[in-house]
């Protein structure tokens, strides 16, 4: 199956401008990228933007369904490239054959064939703040049916896959048992999810995901994960980068795949970019995400250097097992902060001006070719108490260890890292956030709720 998520961002009420910039993002994707597409989604209220603060705000914007401005798009595009699309829009209800009655205004997403007749159309269930401002709840539950292509698809938008008005209990998972029951092979959440951190640290790395909020997602689908079917299920977020006012959006769209009880990574995008996710699911996954509750190496030995000695320069070797950094720096002389188990001049991010100094006393540690270690990044604490993930996986910061088959043993080389992210605390906020941490009876989830590893696929896991 082949899946595109289209990444951008709108702004409200700039409706003309909005369809340019999808526009753009779509023309700047190489032609084999979009050949023999399966599925292209877009973001919540993709072309009006999301942040209305009232009926009157958005009033202008609001669409009939199946021929509004989202509507013509979507018909467009799906006829040039022969796929399934799903764009979000605001839909204005008309009620003309059952007058008197009341207007009806929903958040909702139109889902067009390869033959650019609509299909499909879903009305948010669960509404954030910002939604009840103007629309109504969808009365139908949330959506699924068998589409063209993709099989049985459920789908929700943004709010729906957290706990109900954040009234419910965290563990009711709504959506998530709704994917069980209507046994979809194919999940599909357009979104428009921001975050009350600091915009001007939020927005410092663009090309970042913002994993925090990937593993809340992630969190969410807990019923799928631990039903550990054997059939495959991909899971689709399409989400929307950028700045509307204050309000700062995440990006980080993805394609999952869970099975057997693993989250697999398909395809990630970063928090602030404005890009075409392209996956094709009969690929190999890139990466997959993990419990990693210490910093232990997993089936490794690290070879310890002693000093030089002998008429040959050489320096005999150890053959010792370490069990954590934290360990090994104090095998190497280097200063530990030993109330987080990590050396004192580790750097803060490997994209920090530090990371480079550091490395180089990684190089001087003799390491088996097929020896992974898992490196722990460290948080950063606030002035008000808070946490944060300070980094985040890129792949420019994995570097392959060689074959090692023709070449001498030991082979001095750095290991392929396992960065260990570790979770941030919940915090409270003043206002509501599509993030339930507010909610005073959340339980720790049970997937993920420790420091999470997300592991590169190798060509040894793959069956």
């Amino acid at each position: 199956m082949k899946i595109a998520c289209l990444q951008f961002a709108p702004q409200v009420g700039d409706v003309d401008n909005n369809l340019n910039r999808a526009d753009a993002v779509l023309n700047r994707a190489k032609a084999e990228d979009l050949e023999g597409l399966d599925l292209l989604v877009l973001p919540e209220l993709a072309f009006s933007g999301y942040n209305y603060r009232s009926l009157q705000h958005i009033s202008a914007y609001l669409e009939p369904p199946g021929s509004g401005i989202s509507s013509l798009w979507a018909r467009t595009t799906a006829l040039k490239h022969d796929c399934v699309v799903i764009v979000g829009y605001p839909e204005k209800v008309d009620i003309t054959a059952r007058w008197p009655a009341s207007p009806e205004y929903y958040n909702s997403a139109l889902i067009v064939n390869g033959d650019g007749e609509t299909i499909g159309n879903y009305r948010k269930s669960f509404l954030y703040h910002t939604d009840e401002t103007w629309a109504l709840e969808g009365k139908e539950g949330f959506f699924e049916g068998n589409l063209p292509g993709l099989g049985n698809v459920a789908l929700g938008i943004c709010m729906d896959i957290n706990p109900y008005k954040f009234e419910s209990k965290w563990d009711t998972f709504e959506f998530g048992f709704h994917i069980l029951e209507v046994q979809a092979n194919v999940v599909i959440l357009t979104m428009a999810w921001h975050t009350n951190q600091d915009i001007s640290i939020f927005s410092r790395r663009p090309q970042e995901p913002d994993l925090e909020t990937l593993v809340y997602w992630v969190q969410r689908l807990e019923p799928l994960i631990k039903a550990e079917n054997e059939q495959e299920v991909v899971v689709i977020f399409c989400n929307r980068s950028g700045i509307e006012d204050d309000v700062m959006y995440t990006g980080t769209s993805a394609v999952l795949g869970v099975k057997g009880g693993e989250v697999f990574v398909y395809g990630l995008l970063g928090r602030g970019v404005k890009e075409l996710l392209v996956v094709d699911t009969s690929n190999p996954p890139i990466s997959k995400l993990t419990n990693a509750d210490g910093v232990e190496a997993e089936n490794s030995y690290v070879e310890e250097m002693a000093e030089d000695v002998g008429a040959h320069g050489q320096s005999p070797v150890s053959h010792k097992p370490q069990t954590s950094i934290a360990e090994l720096l104090v095998d190497l002389g280097e200063p530990v902060d030993e109330e987080r188990g990590l050396g004192i001049f580790s750097p803060v991010s490997p994209t920090s001006p530090m990371w480079p100094a550091a490395a180089p006393q990684m190089e001087e540690v003799i390491v088996s070719p097929r020896s992974p270690i898992r490196l722990q990044i460290p948080v950063r604490s606030f002035s008000n108490g808070q946490t944060s993930i300070d980094g985040a996986i890129m792949q420019d910061t994995i570097i392959e260890s060689p074959d090692g088959s023709n070449l001498p043993s030991p082979i001095q080389t750095r290991a392929l890292p396992r960065l260990v992210i570790p979770s941030s605390p919940w915090r409270f906020h003043k206002k509501a956030s599509p993030h339930p941490w507010h909610l005073p009876d959340k339980p720790q989830s049970h997937v993920f709720n420790g420091k999470v590893a997300m592991t590169p696929i190798t060509a040894f896991d793959i069956d």
